[in-house]
């Protein structure tokens, strides 16, 4: 059997008490971290957990999905993923692979970004469109991916989630910021919210999207939510209290 484990949002104490269980009764346990990334390190684990881990890369559960679905035919394998498990495509494309092959999965979640992200900036969460990821220039070329998709959210008066890439170093706001500078035409002046750190010490602001590089956030990892056309007026006053949304916030409120 292969579970996937759900580790939450900041360190080892986020596992669920079903997700402590699966780990102390597995053969052997893995975990994998390029999809996103906690606040503790391995040895935090391996000390709360009581337990070795052995640590994935992406060719593990790609490329070489087959080694751990052999594996998971003979023995009770549990994958630790930082958040929710499911949340990666990857691993539902390896849970699909073993399934096809006989060998039983099982998913045991928590919470992640996506789902904590309405909590913390007291936006709602059907007012939320589709999720894009900031990645670095790759050859010097800055995809446009997040501008398009913050385009189509906004048509449908959606807010956007934008994930901050992590590789080869988690990506700061200010760093967002100014990669998406050079590619915007202008939909990006409007109002975002910046987090940091959600699930530990978290720290959240409202502003201009280009005036959030202006603020200290801390360190990674980071995200931004680039507000729809209008808010609710519990969001802003949600966003008021909570995250030091400017007066003129109220001028696109519902």
């Amino acid at each position: 059997m292969i579970t996937f484990v759900g580790l939450g949002l900041w360190d080892a104490k986020d596992i669920s008490i079903r997700g402590l269980e699966a780990v102390k009764k597995a053969d052997r346990v893995y975990a994998e971290f390029y999809t996103s990334k906690l606040s503790a390190e391995i040895g935090d684990l391996e000390r709360e957990f009581g337990r070795g881990i052995e640590i994935l890369e992406r060719k593990d559960l790609e490329e070489e999905s087959w080694k751990i679905v052999n594996e998971g035919a003979e023995k009770n394998l549990v994958i630790l993923v930082p958040g929710d498990p499911m949340i990666a495509t990857t691993h539902s494309s390896l849970m699909v692979e073993a399934k096809r092959k006989g060998v039983d999965v099982k998913i045991i979640h928590n919470a992640s970004i996506i789902s904590a992200v309405a909590g913390v900036t007291g936006l709602h969460a059907y007012r939320f469109g589709k999720t894009a990821t900031v990645s670095y220039p790759h050859r010097n070329v800055i995809s446009k991916t997040p501008l398009d998709v913050v385009k189509q959210n906004l048509s449908i008066n959606a807010h956007t989630l934008l994930l901050l890439d992590l590789n080869p170093d988690p990506m700061t706001i200010p760093e967002a910021v100014d990669i998406l500078e050079k590619i915007d035409d202008g939909v990006l002046n409007h109002f975002a919210v910046g987090v940091a750190r959600v699930g530990g010490n978290s720290f959240v602001v409202c502003d201009n999207f280009y005036s959030l590089r202006d603020h200290a956030f801390g360190d990674p990892p980071h995200a931004v939510v680039v507000l729809g056309r209008t808010v609710h007026i519990t969001e802003y006053e949600f966003l008021r209290e909570f995250a030091s949304a400017p007066e003129s916030l109220s001028e696109i409120v519902e």
